[in-house]
């Protein structure tokens, strides 16, 4: 097996160690933020770190109520921009903490007097010294160039700056998400009965909605980097508005469809796709028995999402739900006879402006 695979393996108690130092920095951090609550929150990342930050962008609005935008370090870094950061909570998000780009932005607003906080998976890295505050992902050392534990850990970091932040986000829900890792492992078995249909892949598209938005961009984006598919990856209400008309028969699509507030969306978008015939695969959860019993083909995460397996829905579904597609992405690139730990072209750091 793959050091990718290894790593997808060692997501339970990657979360588990980063949850418990995780808890100690953002109770500090719920401190000041009391004393300044922030206007705006500002994500500033690259690559799947940015998948990351569209989660962040999600689940920080959802719980808070306080707007977040995504950041276009180009607007500093090449247009030379000064962006007004005065009252805004500034949060830089690197697996390495070297990104050149997204440093500067969080630079940048240090200089502005703006609240900042850093979350990477380095303790030693230029954003962990230059951040006010550091939640550290505690993944230990990522050798495979894909990411994969340290995108799980980001989450999770979400999650903690939402409840610094007053969110309603429940501490016992946060313990349950290592043992929810745990039981998607589980699944191993069954993705590696389905992964060899998808040998010969070459486009799909990947699709998710609210919460699992992010998913769906790093689901595709393991697909292209480890198993060079052009996948894309979609919101559900976007792919809805315009790229459904590139389906035809037989056109691979998977889907991330959790019980709750998304998945009539998510239903409506599987049933024009069968209309299409479509193959699509759909990831869904014990809770959400109407995707189950559909005809599609299934990924069945073995796990009810929320304490009582609806009432909280998608809301702590990405990270139960990302852990068995990266399986499928680590498993389809030995299928192909690739090597997932080192997709050409690529490395660890990748330092832009």
């Amino acid at each position: 097996m793959s050091i990718m695979f290894d790593e997808i393996r060692q997501q339970p108690e990657t979360l588990e160690r980063t949850l418990r130092s995780g808890l100690r920095a953002a109770a500090e951090l719920h401190k000041q933020l009391q004393k300044r609550r922030p206007r705006l929150i500002v994500l500033a990342a690259r690559g799947t770190s940015d998948n990351a930050a569209h989660f962040g962008r999600y689940l920080l609005e959802i719980t808070t109520g306080i707007p977040v935008s995504l950041s276009a370090p180009s607007i500093i870094t090449l247009y030379g921009s000064k962006v007004a950061f005065e009252d805004v909570l500034v949060v830089a998000v690197s697996q390495s903490g070297e990104s050149t780009d997204t440093n500067l932005v969080l630079q940048r607003a240090r200089e502005q007097g703006a609240l900042n906080v850093g979350i990477t998976n380095e303790s030693s890295s230029s954003l962990a010294r230059h951040a006010d505050h550091v939640l550290l992902v505690r993944a230990g050392k990522e050798r495979s160039v894909a990411a994969t534990k340290t995108y799980t850990g980001q989450l999770l970091m979400f999650y903690l700056l939402a409840h610094a932040l007053g969110g309603r986000i429940h501490l016992d829900d946060l313990h349950r998400i290592p043992l929810l890792a745990s039981a998607s492992l589980g699944i191993a078995d069954d993705i590696a009965d389905i992964v060899g249909r998808y040998r010969f892949m070459h486009d799909t598209v990947v699709v998710g909605r609210g919460l699992n938005y992010a998913n769906a961009l790093e689901f595709a984006l393991k697909l292209k980097e480890t198993c060079y598919v052009v996948a894309e990856g979609f919101s559900a209400a976007d792919f809805l508005h315009g790229p459904i008309a590139m389906v035809e028969e037989s056109f691979p699509v998977f889907a991330f469809a959790p019980p709750g507030v998304t998945w009539p969306g998510m239903r409506e978008m599987i049933q024009k796709l069968r209309r299409r015939s479509a193959e699509t695969l759909v990831v869904t959860d014990e809770g959400n028995r109407e995707a189950l019993a559909l005809g599609e083909r299934k990924i069945r995460v073995p796990v009810k999402i929320g304490r009582d397996g609806h009432g909280v829905g998608d809301l702590y579904s990405p990270i139960p739900y990302i852990v068995p597609m990266q399986l499928f992405a680590a498993m389809l690139a030995q299928e192909k006879g690739l090597n997932p730990d080192k997709p050409r072209t690529l490395s660890k750091v990748t330092r832009t402006l």
